[in-house]
Formats: C-alpha cells, structure tokens, sequence
C-alpha cells in the first residue's frame, strides 16, 4: 500500500480543512496543497480534487449564518460561493502553472449510467489535456431530495466513476479511531481496514466542524463505497501543510484496503448483468483480438441485433453465433449500424461525435471463459 503506486488519485476537501474558523479561505494552506499536488503530477499521476466550500465561501461574501439557511438561500449562495471558490483555485494552481476545469455534479448525474459515462469521458478528455478537474456538488440545481449533502460520499462516486485508485480524504483528524479522540484520551488509532462491518460502523463518530456536512459516518459510507469498486482510500490529516508528502513520509493514516482491485471489481459489476439488452456480430479477426485480451473496434463489426444505448451491457457473438463475451457498449445500436466496418478515425465523420475508438473497451469486457487466452 503505497500512495505514490496509484496511476489516478482523488483528493477530497472538506469545508472545515479549506476554510479557518475566521471564516476565511486558507490560502497558504492550499497554496502548499497544490505543492502537493504538482508533486504527484511530476511523478506521472492523474489528480483529481473534489472540494467543499461554495456555500463557506458564499456566506462570508454576503455575511450569511449557514445554520440558518433555508433551501433556496443555500441553493443562491452555493452559486454565488462557487464563482469564488474556483477563482482562488485558479489564482493557486497559476503559481505552478497548471490549468483547472470546474465539474459540477448532481446525484442523478453520479446515478444514472449514461450521465455518469459522459461525467468520465469529459474527465478523460481533461487528462488528456493536462487540466486538473475541480469537482463540486451542483447545490444551485440539487434539492433536498435529490442531493448528496456531503462530498465524502460524491467524492466515492467519482472515484468509482473513473475507475480511481486511491482516493484521499483530507479531515480534521488523521484517521479513524475507535474513539472520537478529540473528546477520549484512551481512543485506539485504526492503521488498516479491510472490512466494514458492524464494528467499523459502532465506532465512526461524527467530528466537530461548523461548515462540513460530513463527519466520520459519511466517511465510512464513502469508503464502502470505493472498498466495493476495488479502489483504496485513505483518511488523513488536513491540518497541515503539504498534507500528501507529509502522508507519503510519515505513513500516519488510516487505509481502507479492497479485497479486489478496480478492473475486477467492475468486471464483476458486468459480469453479474442477468439479461442483456442487445447483441453484437463480429467477423473472425474481431473475434480473435478479443480472445487475445484487445478491444471491439468498429472494423471488425458486421451487425447488431436488439436495441440498446450506450452504457448497456450487450452480447458479442462470432462465427456461427459463438459467444465470445458480453462488455457495455460505447454506442448505441443505431449509431453502431452508421459505423460498422469503418476505421475509428472515421467515427467523427460518420457521426459529427466520437466518444472513444472502440465500441467496447477491454476495460468494460469479460469475455467467456472457454474463450480465455491461455
């Protein structure tokens, strides 16, 4: 277990971590963040960071109490505190000269798999641009109903969304104790967890924050939520300057251990589909790039049956209907019928979008085990 071993990281900020108890957003602090997060970025590591702080950073704008706030005041000043809160991300990310994008997401966008594949995909095209993601709630849009409330949990979503490696949790404390060891001196610090269970739960106890919406409860939500997508994640200090190298030095956290990794965990996620809606013909080149672990390229295909979209899970079948596997498919059926046999530089010409090369990813294939390469 080793920070520095993940290829794509997320760092979660909480209100209580970005903003001092005057009310003021921590400059210097982020500014050593940043620090931290060129760092990573110079060790060939993907960053992404999902922050609280537009409604903090509204209420002291427009000298509000956030304890009073009825929906439509907090959904006002999230707006207001947004527009602010990138512009002193974007003031600190200028010294190390790294360009950001503001992601705003809702819970529906996190739910629903077509939304949630279009959230990755503009993810993925910012990487590969070298922008850093800033991820927030959408509190304008979100209601009492339809919101996550905290961003420890939307922070896991995303992480599984993207299929992260290890997501960092920066809180007021540096990790889980089997007491709040703000109020017991006999509290026992937690090093690893590799299951959350009943206890795990017992133990979780709120910390004391005037601005954050979580506490150690949705911390513990969020990482059964990165456990069950095979992705670490951690909780540690973010009281202190360069809060990540000092992590990587000190080893002073409390790790949230998968038993799976991420491509296994999603495999299983398809693997467990019961029906699918759709199927996909393949010529025999296809079918042999498949059984040797390559993706489904447009080329290779011959036609579809059914009516699916993208983001559904289909068959995939080849010579004299052998099933070669089953993936989630990037196009629909119909868009699939427009490309079928072309070259996937070709994609964009034929349908004015392409969102990626291949039809079905190896990532989001599992293929028959009698048709496992040996």
């Amino acid at each position: 277990m080793n920070i520095l071993n993940s290829k794509l990281l997320i760092i979660k900020i909480g209100s209580s971590t970005l903003v001092d108890k005057t009310d003021n957003f921590k400059k210097d602090w982020i500014n050593k963040l940043i620090d931290d997060v060129h760092f990573l970025i110079k060790k060939k590591i993907k960053v992404i960071i999902v922050t609280s702080g537009a409604i903090a950073l509204g209420c002291k704008l427009l000298k509000k109490n956030k304890k009073k706030l009825r929906l439509k005041e907090h959904q006002a000043i999230a707006a207001v505190g947004q527009i602010e809160l990138m512009n002193l991300f974007k003031k600190s990310f200028l010294r190390k000269k790294i360009k950001i994008a503001q992601i705003l997401l809702t819970l529906e966008d996190t739910e629903n798999r077509r939304r949630s594949l279009n959230a990755k995909d503009t993810i993925s095209n910012l990487f590969e641009m070298n922008i850093v993601p800033i991820v927030n709630e959408n509190d304008t849009t979100a209601t009492s109903e339809i919101r996550y409330g905290d961003n420890d949990r939307l922070a896991a979503r995303v992480a599984q969304i993207i299929n992260a490696d290890t997501l960092i949790m920066l809180s007021d404390i540096d990790g889980l104790y089997s007491k709040n060891p703000n109020q017991f001196k006999d509290s026992v610090y937690i090093k690893k967890v590799t299951e959350i269970n009943e206890s795990i739960k017992r133990i979780a106890t709120k910390s004391i924050s005037d601005y954050g919406s979580g506490g150690m409860i949705t911390k513990i939500e969020a990482a059964k939520i990165c456990m069950d997508a095979g992705c670490n994640m951690l909780i540690g200090s973010g009281t202190i300057n360069n809060p990540i190298q000092k992590m990587i030095k000190s080893k002073k956290f409390t790790w949230f251990v998968p038993k799976i990794n991420s491509r296994n965990a999603k495999k299983r996620w398809i693997m467990g589909t019961i029906k699918t809606k759709g199927s996909i013909f393949v010529d025999e080149g296809a079918a042999r790039a498949i059984i040797n672990g390559k993706s489904l390229l447009p080329v290779g295909i011959l036609d579809t049956n059914g009516t699916f979209q993208r983001g559904d899970t289909v068959s995939i079948f080849g010579d004299h209907k052998k099933k070669l596997g089953i993936g989630v498919s990037s196009y629909s059926n119909s868009d699939i019928k427009k490309i079928k046999g072309l070259k996937s530089d070709q994609i964009n010409k034929i349908l004015g979008y392409s969102s990626r090369g291949e039809v079905i990813h190896i990532d989001n294939l599992v293929r028959e085990e009698k048709n496992e390469k040996k």
